[in-house]
């Protein structure tokens, strides 16, 4: 049985990585600074900006799913948040390579792109925006997930590891479904993330199929569903939100995702199974 550490496995989406990998038979130990709600597995207590702590939690893994993260911008200091983020994902890559484990995933995101929390408002240079799209991030929450994913390249080159970063769209779990009726005809809401979401079910097999996958180097992948959060034809949020953009990569004649996905379905053999629209009346 290969075993897997989830750092932040005590988190929102970090409980439902730990619980995937369980239900598909990994040996799991969940590292985070508090314990989880659900036993579903081994805890321990760790400061993954400590490097020595990082090595003795990872001892003995053969994977590793980096969660752990001050999730958003504006919840600490800015510096904070970079150190944070930044020096814990060093750490987990040092600790990994001079335990020679061979494989580690990070929970990149959508912020690194930069509309999200930026301080002078843009929008996407084209849509749907794929892996290729410029990362402008203007504020330390995306800067270090470009600075981490950066950081994963350089493990790469000197190590070989494979580590895959998951750029994750909004992260919604199955209880959340019930707010959607709230926004979902108002295209002024959620356009800073261009009303993407991913259902943590999904994004716990990407995770999955991460580890399982091979030679994939270090690489990144957006993390969403494949349509968007909203009742509006993705044409019309664009046009009500972003007039300005006139690249269309795909025909968008209906509710599809503005932040592509095919990359992630190619490399991982991975596909979003949740929809909103399946759980709402709208």
């Amino acid at each position: 049985m290969a075993k897997v550490v989830v750092t932040g496995g005590s988190g929102m989406l970090g409980r439902w990585v730990v619980r995937h990998f369980v239900e598909q038979g990994y040996d799991v130990l969940n590292v985070d600074t508090k314990k989880s709600e659900e036993q579903l597995c081994p805890s321990l207590i760790v400061n993954l900006e400590d490097l020595g702590e990082t090595y003795s939690a990872l001892a003995g893994a053969d994977a590793v799913v980096h969660m752990a993260a001050i999730p958003a911008a504006h919840i600490y200091p800015p510096e904070v948040t970079f150190r944070n983020n930044v020096m814990s994902t060093y750490n987990v890559l040092e600790a990994a390579a001079g335990l020679g484990i061979r494989k580690v995933v990070l929970a990149s995101s959508e912020s690194s792109y930069g509309i999200c929390f930026a301080v002078h408002p843009f929008g996407p240079q084209y849509v749907p925006m794929d892996e290729e799209h410029p990362q402008l991030p203007q504020d330390s929450y995306g800067l270090s997930k470009v600075v981490n994913e950066k950081t994963a390249e350089m493990f790469n080159r000197r190590t070989g590891m494979q580590v895959v970063s998951l750029r994750l769209g909004n992260v919604i779990p199955p209880e959340w479904y019930s707010r959607f009726p709230d926004f979902m005809n108002k295209p002024e809401e959620r356009e800073r993330i261009l009303w993407s979401y991913i259902d943590t079910r999904d994004a716990a097999s990407a995770c999955r199929l991460a580890v399982e996958a091979e030679d994939l180097g270090a690489v990144a992948l957006n993390i969403a569903a494949d349509d968007s959060s909203m009742a509006i034809a993705s044409r019309e949020l664009m046009a009500a939100r972003y007039p300005e953009v006139t690249d269309f990569r795909a025909p968008l004649e209906g509710h599809e995702t503005l932040l592509s996905n095919e990359k992630a379905k190619q490399l991982l053999n991975w596909a979003p199974k949740y929809k909103w629209r399946e759980q709402v009346n709208q």
